[in-house]
């Protein structure tokens, strides 16, 4: 048996995902299949690591060392092909405080920020907590995939107000892995208009095959000085709960001010398991990481398949990165609200509903196909069930 075909009890282990999905949904019974943490243990060279650490039995304050970030150099150099400064490595408790971090460090109240939405929620709450205008970039769908809308961007960010630009790379939830070639040209107009890029990475690991993801800050150093680059183990190998994510900002004086402005939060001290994990898992997962990949490909390939042949009604968006992917429910002529009522209620599936990642995603679901491949089945058999039984 495949390592991931394993079906691990995830309940009575304070898990967002399976112990607070009633309470979250309100509704009994629901197979989770939202939050983006992943249904597989870790690799094993980083429950090794942390069995070891945790044996010492001393768990003081601690910090990040010239280990650790030669780990994360390696990572970066090994699988990304981009050869980073140690001094570069700033340390966050993850990638969305460092969102706000940068928000709240590099624009003032009332300034614009530019978003791409459908996006990652808190890409939207973050700026609108921190007192700033969120600036919409919508994607346009073309073909069955989504595109940057460059002449709307353009038009945009000549905004003197707009001060900075949230990129999503790998993009969640519609799955784009973003070409050079458009990386390029979105740099060039935040160049021209002096407008700051904070690239969120996260699932930059996670590509499917015949993709390649490229970090925007890999491409001059002139865009790397502009650009904010957030990138964490936490979804490459399942350890959200870790606390740790690697943010990097190569211009010195943007450096400065995001390290005074985490100094006032008092955000100083990792957690030990924390550094121990990312040490692990940059130094030794890489072969779990691949085996990885190729199970999720399998699992994407089961959900296509699935859908196109049983479930017509759905449209499959499908990603070239993450494992996280957006199915567009349209054909159903239900408003987002019904649609909702219709997952949760009747196919008895806890996803994340379109509409939270902004007004482009009403009518689509997002579903996370990061679990076994017989949980998977479980759940579009769920959703066959209750669309038959509307018919």
């Amino acid at each position: 048996m495949n390592v991931f075909d394993e079906r691990i009890n995830r309940f009575d282990t304070h898990s967002v995902k399976w112990d607070h999905t009633e309470a979250i949904f309100e509704k009994e019974d629901l197979l989770p299949m939202w939050v983006a943490d992943m249904d597989f243990r870790a690799p094993q060279p980083v429950i090794d690591a942390l069995t070891t650490r945790i044996q010492h039995g001393i768990f003081g304050y601690s910090m990040p060392t010239e280990n650790t970030k030669s780990a994360i150099q390696g990572w970066l150099n090994r699988r990304h092909h981009w050869s980073i400064q140690q001094d570069w490595i700033v340390f966050t408790p993850g990638v969305v405080p460092a969102l706000s971090a940068a928000v709240n460090t590099y624009t003032e109240k009332g300034d614009k920020v530019v978003i791409q939405s459908p996006v990652y929620y808190p890409f939207r709450d973050m700026v609108e907590k921190s007192e700033r205008e969120v600036v919409d970039n919508p994607l346009v769908r073309k073909n069955g995939k989504y595109e940057m809308d460059f002449n709307d961007l353009e038009t945009k960010i000549a905004d003197p107000e707009v001060k900075m630009l949230l990129l999503c790379n790998p993009h969640n939830p519609v799955g784009r892995v973003w070409k050079k070639e458009e990386l390029i040209k979105l740099a060039e107009l935040c160049l021209a208009n002096h407008v700051l890029i904070v690239s969120d990475d996260i699932h930059f690991d996670l590509i499917f095959k015949g993709y390649e993801h490229t970090l925007i800050s890999s491409l001059s150093n002139e865009i790397a000085a502009n650009t904010i680059t957030c990138i964490a183990p936490s979804k490459t190998f399942n350890l959200a709960g870790m606390q740790l994510s690697t943010i990097i900002i190569p211009d010195e004086e943007k450096r400065e001010k995001f390290n005074a402005y985490m100094g006032k939060l008092g955000l100083f001290a990792p957690s030990p398991f924390g550094i121990t994990a990312v040490e692990a898992a940059y130094n030794h997962g890489e072969e779990w990481l691949d085996d990885l990949m190729d199970y999720l490909q399998e699992n994407l390939s089961y959900l296509t398949t699935f859908i196109n042949e049983r479930l017509p009604q759905i449209d499959v968006i499908e990603p070239e990165g993450t494992y996280l992917v957006w199915l567009d429910f349209t054909k159903l002529n239900m408003s987002h609200e019904e649609l909702e009522q219709f997952v949760q209620g009747e196919a008895r599936l806890a996803l994340d509903e379109g509409y939270i990642f902004g007004e482009g995603g009403k009518g689509f679901e997002r579903i996370n196909i990061a679990c076994p491949q017989s949980v998977l089945q479980e759940g579009l058999e769920r959703l066959e069930k209750a669309i038959k039984g509307k018919e």
